[in-house]
């Protein structure tokens, strides 16, 4: 599946040894800041993608800019980057929502992949190397899951109309290893989020399903566990092995993923390799509007699509709108915040206008460092909007309007 252009990041010629010289970020899986990413080479990061039955909403952005920072932190600092997000183009919402909607789940799946990439597009986030679909990783699961069947870590349920296929979390000591809850919890989140964990014939509650065989008018694919198709969090297990090895530097999502999809996720792939899955584990903040958790299910939300087509907001703007509030910190949206951005991006673009003699290499490893702190965008937009504002009232050469302008595109990923 092919992602979206990849926009030009000018590249920044400015030494800065004041700042930090890898990334710290704070880590789930350990509670606190570490570094991630080599010190040369390559850096391999996977981010779970979007269920295609809905427009992207501000919450999914949200997650995709944040590790859009991440990216960028990496490549300024010298590195390649191997970034590879899945989009689960076949699961139960996206069926239930094409069977309300009376459309085939393929042709609602292609236009809202579609829309995803224009929105990315449009805001700027670096797209993946490699963007793979569930319907394209039927074999992969497959060659996954038949050792873990053979080594007794995947059993098939004793039901006549449903032998579904299940993955033992018992057999992997290092359950749990990610989001550290105790039972109680982990089975409230994991009924949550649609686990099953009364289904007789279980084996433990919060074992997971890694194939599930063809249900009556549901998409299906022959394989030597039956025509079926896989479950979630072994797709994500699968892509990320094959296209990124063991144990890669970061796993990201939205925080509502820390269990159990990516600590199932780390488990799975640790009982097939014996190795760890990730080094790290990111989750951004969740965005509410009207008092909750912006969700398709609630139908509480504010489209990217929305405010930029029929708003006719400047995709800048909503990324610096977002980029206001750090990337951990859970925030409800309200219209005024779009307004407050759109008056900074005009200001940062009035400062960008004219030449500049103040010291652009100081505010650049002042934005290296707070970027290489933990992502923090917010003091980075702080830093930038006293150059800007100074800037205003000094008249000197192009040299400095230049270098701020790729500044805040290579860094912020905002356009000037």
């Amino acid at each position: 599946m092919h992602s979206w252009p990849h926009p030009t990041v000018p590249r920044l010629d400015v030494e800065t040894p004041e700042a930090p010289t890898r990334l710290r970020v704070y880590d789930s899986a350990t509670g606190a800041l570490v570094e991630t990413g080599p010190d040369h080479g390559t850096a391999r990061m996977y981010v779970c993608g979007i269920t295609p039955y809905d427009a992207t909403h501000l919450g999914h952005a949200n997650t995709y800019l944040s590790f859009d920072l991440v990216n960028r932190v990496w490549r300024d600092l010298g590195l390649e980057v191997n970034y590879v997000q899945n989009i689960t183009d076949v699961d139960d919402p996206l069926l239930e929502r094409a069977e309300r909607d009376g459309v085939d789940w393929r042709d609602l799946a292609r236009s809202q992949t579609d829309l995803f990439r224009d929105d990315m597009t449009n805001l700027r986030v670096l797209p993946p190397a490699h963007y793979v679909g569930a319907t394209e990783t039927i074999d992969l699961v497959v060659n996954l899951i038949e050792p873990l069947v053979a080594a007794g870590k995947v059993y098939q349920l004793d039901d006549e109309q449903y032998p579904d296929w299940y993955f033992d979390v018992s057999s992997d000591d290092t359950f749990m290893a990610v989001s550290g809850l105790d039972e109680q919890a982990a089975l409230a989140r994991f009924v949550e989020f649609g686990g099953d964990p009364e289904r007789p014939g279980k084996r433990n509650p919060m074992d997971c399903l890694v194939w599930m065989q063809a249900r009556p008018g549901e998409p299906s694919w022959e394989s030597s566990l039956g025509t079926g198709r896989p479950g979630w969090h072994i797709e994500c297990t699968a892509i990320a092995l094959q296209h990124l090895g063991e144990s890669f530097d970061v796993q990201g999502g939205g925080a509502d993923l820390v269990f159990p999809h990516h600590e199932i996720c780390a488990t799975q792939a640790h009982a097939a390799t014996g190795a760890p899955f990730a080094r790290t584990y990111l989750h951004s903040g969740l965005v509410g509007l009207h008092g909750e958790k912006m969700s398709k299910s609630k139908g509480n939300l504010e489209l990217v699509s929305r405010l930029v087509g029929e708003q006719g907001a400047d995709p800048m703007a909503v990324r610096l709108a977002m980029l206001t509030h750090h990337w951990r910190e859970n925030w409800e949206w309200t219209p005024d915040q779009l307004d407050a951005a759109t008056e900074r991006l005009a200001r940062w673009r009035e400062a960008a206008g004219l030449a500049q003699t103040l010291d652009v290499a100081a505010l650049v490893s002042e934005v290296r460092t707070h970027l290489r702190t933990d992502l923090d965008a917010p003091a980075a937009i702080a830093a930038i909007d006293a150059w800007a504002g100074a800037s205003l009232n000094i008249e000197g050469d192009d040299d400095g309007a230049g270098q701020f302008v790729d500044l805040v595109d290579a860094l912020l990923g905002v356009q000037l």
